[in-house]
């Protein structure tokens, strides 16, 4: 499991620096913050989920880990 947990951190780094370049203000209504950041925030969960289960299920079929 230290395997997984590795690729979640590695994950973590590259969805946050992939989501940076994303300027959200141009995305959602005026006066909708909360609303934009809760998005914001699920929609990066479920790329670092998406992320690691992919990179994981790639590697274990390679027999990487």
């Amino acid at each position: 499991m230290t395997g997984k947990f590795l690729l979640y951190i590695v994950s973590t780094i590259l969805v946050i620096w992939a989501m940076d370049s994303i300027d959200i203000n141009k995305i959602f209504k005026k006066n909708k913050i909360m609303q934009a950041r809760l998005f914001y925030f699920f929609l990066g969960i479920s790329f670092i989920y998406l992320v690691t289960n992919f990179m994981w299920d790639l590697f274990t079929s390679l027999k990487f880990f």
